[in-house]
Parts: structure tokens; C-alpha cells; sequence
């Protein structure tokens, strides 16, 4: 059984009147990839600034390692690695230089052999020139400084809120072969993500996140039921009564196909009863984790 990297119970963080976080229960474990999901102003980063012990919690705990992320930020820093949505970095140092900076301050932060390996890896990867100093960056620059110096650290767990903002395409896919090279070395990664895709094709388990309400939280499997799946099918015969079958919406008739969506609990019914008009061709695709999102939220 994998080990727990980090829990939340109960969490609740208040600010004055106003409540962001309010019961959340997280758990993500080594080896796990673990998205975390949410428009602007849905609590992911206030969760995340309590698991770094930037903020106290009202109420619940919060644990990394299985240690207190208030009282015991000091020693739950040096085993992990960081990456913020906004990187600012220190204009009159190189890129470089804040690299080794950040990596010698986390735990095993020494400047070995292995260490400079990842380094200039992940430079190429990330087409990063270390030698210019921090003013001259993009902002996408500075997000590959910060990529670069958390994802070449030893660490334990990596959390990473909105991580590749302001990164184009290719780099979004230098950053997914990353992770997944992490998560092979049995590492913990939480990841908060407005990138529906990125999400999809990284994480083992979500959370979406309402309001500081945690409102589904499981595998992309176990969310399927969130939403409809689509599908299109052209017959024989015409569908007579399709309407009046549980679970199924939006029927649209096309020149040569009937489309229309099916609660997902539903689907073998509708094929069963769709069957015997001579099914010619039939095209369904499970829905996306942006279908599931847009559903919970009613967009």
C-alpha cells in the first residue's frame, strides 16, 4: 500500500465573514498524480498555501509526511518542491543561479553529479537559456526557471498550482513528460489546473473544487457519470419511441443519423432498445474531463 504524502481532514479556512475553504478532505499518496480543479476564486490555492504553511487553518488538519503543515513547515519544505502560477524571481541573478539557489535550499540540495544531469536535461527539454539574468525573462521564462529547479529537485512530493502558465503547446508537452517521468519514480504530485487536457491525460484522481466545497472527487472513470455521453447512430429502420426512454436528451435528427445524449448509467438500455431497427453504424466517445467540469458547473 502506497504512503500517504499528504491529507487534509475537515479543512476550513476562514477570512473574516468569508469562508474559502470549508470541509475539504484530501489524500494523495506516492506515486499518485492528483489534479485538483477549479475556476478563479474556488479555494485551490488557499488549499495549497495551508499545505505549505503560508496560512493557518481555521478548523481540520492538514498534513504532509504526516506532519503538521503549520507547526512543521521548516522541515516539510526541505521535501518538496514548489512551483507557483506567478513566478517572481530576483532580477539580478541568472536563471542558473536561481535554479542551484532554490535546489541547495530543499533536503539532498547538493550540486552532485546526478543532480546536474537533471539540470541540463531539463534546460533542453525546456529550451531555457540559464546565462541571462531574471529581468530579461518572459513570463514564460520565468515559469521554466521555477519548472526547471522544482522538477531537477530531489523531492518527495511536488505541488504545482497552475505550473505551466504562459507556457506555449510544446513546452506544455515537455512539462507532461516530466511528470509522468516523476510519477515512474513512485513520486507524490498534486497538481492545481485551469488545463482540462493536461489534467486528462496526467492525473490518476481529481477533485473538483466549488466555492471551497469539494464537489466529486475520484478517478476520470468514476466521474463519468457526471455528465451525457454522445452518440450518433444511423438505421435500418426509422427509431420509433427513442423519446420516451429514460435517460436520454437533446435527440436531434440528421439527414443520416440520429444524435442525442445518454445519461451514462443508461447507455446498454438504449443500445438494447436501439437494436432490433438494424443498427448500420453506431459512434460514442466517453465525455471529457472538460464535459464533466463544464457539468458540474453547469456552463
Amino acid at each position: 500500500m502506497a504512503t500517504v504524502s499528504l491529507r487534509t481532514v475537515g479543512l476550513v479556512k476562514r477570512f473574516g465573514k468569508v469562508t474559502a475553504l470549508d470541509g475539504i478532505d484530501l489524500e494523495v499518496s506516492e506515486g499518485e498524480v492528483f489534479g485538483y480543479i477549479g475556476p478563479n476564486g474556488a479555494g485551490k490555492t488557499t488549499t495549497i498555501r495551508v499545505l505549505l504553511g503560508i496560512l493557518k487553518a481555521t478548523e481540520g488538519s492538514a498534513e504532509v509526511f504526516g506532519m503538521d503543515a503549520w507547526k512543521q513547515a521548516v522541515e516539510i519544505h526541505g521535501r518538496i518542491a514548489y512551483v507557483p502560477g506567478d513566478v517572481s524571481l530576483w532580477p539580478n541573478l541568472t536563471g542558473g543561479e536561481v535554479i542551484d539557489l532554490l535546489v541547495s535550499l530543499r533536503k539532498g540540495g547538493k550540486q552532485d553529479l546526478a543532480y546536474k544531469n537533471r539540470r541540463e536535461t531539463l534546460l533542453i527539454r525546456f529550451d531555457l537559456d540559464p546565462s541571462k539574468k531574471c529581468r530579461t525573462y518572459s513570463k514564460g521564462n520565468r515559469q521554466k526557471v521555477a519548472l526547471v529547479a522544482a522538477l531537477a529537485s530531489d523531492a518527495d512530493l511536488y505541488i504545482l498550482d497552475e505550473p505551466t502558465s504562459g507556457l506555449d503547446p510544446l513546452m506544455e508537452l515537455a512539462f507532461q513528460e516530466s511528470i509522468l517521468e516523476l510519477k515512474a519514480l513512485g513520486k507524490g504530485i498534486f497538481l492545481s489546473s485551469h488545463i482540462m487536457s493536461e489534467v486528462e491525460k496526467l492525473c490518476d484522481r481529481i477533485a473538483i473544487i466549488r466555492s471551497g466545497h469539494l464537489v466529486e472527487t475520484g478517478t476520470l472513470a468514476e466521474l463519468r457519470h457526471l455528465t451525457r455521453v454522445p452518440m450518433q447512430i444511423s438505421t435500418e429502420q426509422p427509431i420509433i419511441g427513442l423519446e420516451q426512454i429514460p435517460g436520454v436528451h437533446d435527440i436531434s435528427q440528421g439527414p443520416d443519423s440520429l444524435s442525442f445524449q445518454v445519461d451514462s448509467g443508461e447507455v446498454a438500455r438504449v443500445i438494447s432498445f436501439i437494436a432490433p431497427f438494424g443498427v448500420i453504424k453506431m459512434e460514442s466517445a466517453p465525455p471529457t474531463l472538460e464535459e464533466l467540469f463544464k457539468r458540474v458547473y453547469d456552463i
